[in-house]
């Protein structure tokens, strides 16, 4: 359990606390796969899909080891899509939402597809775009201006509201975090490392700053030695352009079918074009796909990578190597045990697979085992101290390769149904 020794917050108190914390949010999250469970028509693939993110590695170091309420939160996710799944709840489904956004901003990720969902099926009527439902609209709009009122409106009377937006997005951070997370940034910021040790020989300009920037693992803005710089405005534009996409469909199409789809896409897309993206916001993609991943055996091809790369990605905050043999067993239990239950579970596909996408899960998923024991066991016995961005920089790598393989065949699936 996390004691902050340094700001002197490690009494028996403060450990207690953390303790019941994290209890009480696994009994949210329990609450809510029990409801997951009982609104699905198919109970034992529902049943699968609650016990892989119950014991989810990603929720096993984030909250009991990295400790965070991931677990509380998420549970709160997992009401709102079910409550979204029939149009009774509709409005408990957007309110909660709107509770859990108050929560944690990250869950902005996720804000579009709600909206847009929101929009066509509970404020606009079924028949017809340009009739508004005007009740259904009211409560809504009343009901969220109460939510977000409650949440910031203290800060607004006591004008602490620029303080609290620019803690709420650091532009100034700089694109990456200081641990690359795997997304198309790490990607650009690896190509970006290769081409500054072949710009010699390739007679490319590099630019100085790029020597003490954050794509070296130290805290500041980003530089790029050899590549164009990244600004938060054209982070911005992709991710709401690679979004758009999905978003059309469910706009078109606002059944309860195309929601979960859509959303997950919403959560891929911010995750990896966002600006300082954090590696934990994996979880935002890998909790609502294993929630969907089930439907057929199309989904579960794209969803394989994701499950590896999501968890490896993950494995840098546990970075002590008496923490090595925990977080590699029970990752690996894990992905053994799931993955061989959703092989035997997930009913085969209506429209023909892309046999492609197995033959790359598989090579890729061999690939992590002797990364993980280098990244973890060999660099350090090797190289001591020296050259220790070189791990971090090769995981991240790694698993931006297996999440954007993963949501590109979530792509081909989604636009083929």
């Amino acid at each position: 359990m996390l004691k902050v020794q340094n700001l002197g917050y490690d009494s028996w108190q403060t450990i207690y606390f953390q303790r019941a914390s994290v209890i009480v949010s696994e009994f949210i999250l329990i609450y809510a796969l029990n409801r997951f469970i009982q609104s699905s028509p198919t109970k034992r693939t529902a049943h699968a899909s609650a016990l892989a993110i119950l014991l989810s590695p990603g929720l096993l170091i984030i909250d009991h080891i990295h400790f965070q309420y991931n677990g509380a939160m998420y549970g709160l996710l997992i009401l709102s899509i079910v409550y979204a799944q029939q149009p009774s709840t509709l409005l408990q489904s957007g309110l909660l939402f709107a509770v859990l956004l108050c929560f944690k901003h990250i869950y902005l990720y996720l804000a579009p597809a709600y909206f847009v969902y929101l929009l066509r099926a509970y404020c606009l009527h079924p028949r017809s775009i340009f009739r508004i439902q005007f009740t259904n609209s009211l409560k809504l709009g009343t009901g969220l201006l109460a939510i977000f009122g409650a949440a910031f409106g203290p800060f607004a009377y006591w004008g602490q509201m620029p303080q609290l937006l620019s803690r709420l997005f650091p532009f100034s951070r700089g694109l990456c975090h200081a641990y690359w997370a795997p997304n198309v940034w790490a990607m650009y910021s690896f190509t970006d490392r290769v081409l500054l040790y072949a710009a010699p020989y390739l007679h490319l300009p590099v630019d100085p700053a790029a020597l003490t920037s954050v794509t070296r693992g130290l805290v500041g803005d980003t530089a790029f030695a050899v590549l164009p710089p990244i600004t938060p405005r054209l982070t911005f534009l992709l991710t709401i352009a690679s979004q758009l996409p999905a978003l059309t469909k469910l706009f078109l199409r606002p059944t309860t079918a195309n929601f979960l789809p859509a959303l997950t896409a919403t959560a891929y897309s911010a995750f990896l074009f966002g600006w300082h993206v954090h590696e934990k916001a994996i979880l935002l993609v890998l909790l609502p796909f294993s929630a969907l991943c089930l439907r057929d055996r199309r989904w579960l091809a794209a969803f394989r990578p994701l499950a590896v790369a999501g968890h490896v990605a993950l494995f840098p905050l546990l970075f002590g190597t008496a923490e090595f043999p925990l977080k590699t067993a029970y990752t690996l239990l894990w992905l053994v045990a799931v993955l061989a239950a959703c092989d035997r579970l997930c009913p085969p596909a209506a429209h023909p697979r892309l046999f492609l996408l197995d033959r790359f899960a598989v090579l890729y998923s061999a690939v992590a085992v002797p990364l993980v024991v280098y990244c973890s066991l060999v660099h350090g016995v090797v190289f001591g101290r020296r050259f220790e961005f070189v791990p971090l920089m090769f995981t991240s790598s790694y698993s931006a390769l297996g999440v954007v393989g993963s949501w590109v065949g979530f792509l081909v699936v989604f636009f083929s149904e």
